[in-house]
């Protein structure tokens, strides 16, 4: 036999609980099925980043796999013309270049439709190809970077030193690149803060027109490959793995470091270190490194890290690594040796 509900009864019931939803009460979800709120990433650029800028879906689906899924690509522009399945929001305007960008006062727009977190920015071939000098380049992305930080004053910024170019049209473009490339490490020490870091990743060195473009500018496949492969421990770097399993005690792992020359010439040199976590389940919360350099060589900028002697800290903002992870820090040597590859070794500490 059904039951029947008194009408006077049933709605004081669906008063109720109509009462109860607006006040969260009822059909309010739990704290596990909470939401959390993704890290949004803007890929900034010209035709490299977006036309189709493949690299991105390269470098997304390789966070994916690592564990690095609390993400989102932004931009205002969208095209899935990549092999693999990815968040194909960008930001990277064909043709465009930097200078004009700046000028034009484009990526205000930009920012209030997407608001970013961290930006990601190869941007620049355009300038150089059209031969703007590097100051007017360095001055627009002053700007750019401005502007990012009117938007969001913790904003993290990675910015490219850009993928040689040698179009059969420019015979002038690759030392132009390389003049360019030479400049940006000590404009980022310039630049960046503790609270919206500048942090400059290599795109040039190992990247060979002839084998990894299809013009002289634009990545193919394996060109692709190590633009992502280069973007991934810097932009790692700055994320939390969606699901890092038991991270153990912060602080009681270890760390390697690893040097590499990205530049030489006479009388100095530029360096990156590539400092790791090497536990495969604890954080560390600061690291140094202390670098044992050639015979009469001197460290005369740093920049991602704060320098005693020769021993460099990590800054305010990167010094917690998750396990597994990476973060980077540059900088600049003078020395009165020939140019040649310089001999350094990085010893690390963590605590």
């Amino acid at each position: 036999m059904r039951s029947r509900c008194h009408p006077v009864l049933a709605t004081l019931l669906a008063a109720l609980l109509v009462f109860a939803a607006g006040f969260g009460l009822a059909g309010a979800p739990s704290a596990a099925a909470a939401a959390t709120t993704p890290v949004r990433i803007m890929p900034l650029g010209d035709s490299i980043t977006g036309s189709p800028g493949c690299w991105r879906s390269l470098l997304w689906n390789q966070l994916q796999n690592a564990g690095y899924t609390d993400i989102d690509f932004v931009g205002t522009l969208n095209a899935q013309s990549c092999a693999l399945a990815h968040d194909a929001d960008n930001e990277g305007h064909g043709g465009f270049q930097a200078t004009a960008t700046a000028d034009q006062n484009l990526l205000p727009g930009w920012l209030a439709a997407t608001l970013p977190d961290i930006v990601v920015m190869h941007f620049g071939t355009n300038d150089v190809w059209s031969s703007i000098a590097p100051d007017t380049i360095l001055a627009a992305y002053t700007k750019l970077v401005g502007q990012m930080r009117a938007s969001n004053p913790a904003m993290k910024v990675l910015v490219a030193q850009i993928i040689p170019i040698n179009p059969s049209s420019c015979a002038e473009c690759a030392a132009r690149t390389v003049a360019f490339n030479q400049r940006i490490p000590a404009w980022a020490g310039g630049i960046t803060t503790a609270q919206s870091p500048v942090t400059v990743v290599d795109q040039w060195t190992g990247f060979d027109t002839a084998t990894d473009t299809y013009d002289g500018v634009h990545p193919n496949a394996s060109g692709d490959a190590k633009m992502a492969a280069r973007w991934y421990p810097a932009l790692s770097a700055l994320l939390t793995p969606g699901d890092p399993g038991d991270p153990g005690d912060p602080g009681s792992g270890g760390c390697s470091a690893a040097f590499r020359a990205v530049s030489v010439w006479q009388g100095g040199y530029q360096g990156e270190v590539t400092v790791t976590n090497s536990s495969s389940t604890a954080a560390i919360s600061s690291w140094a490194v202390t670098l044992a350099l050639p015979t009469g060589s001197r460290l005369t900028q740093v920049w991602n890290g704060t320098l005693t002697g020769t021993t460099v800290r990590n800054a305010g903002w990167n010094g917690t690594v998750t396990a597994g992870a990476s973060t980077t820090f540059g900088f600049l040597a003078s020395t009165p040796a020939a140019a040649g590859t310089p001999s350094v070794t990085a010893t690390c500490s963590a605590s």
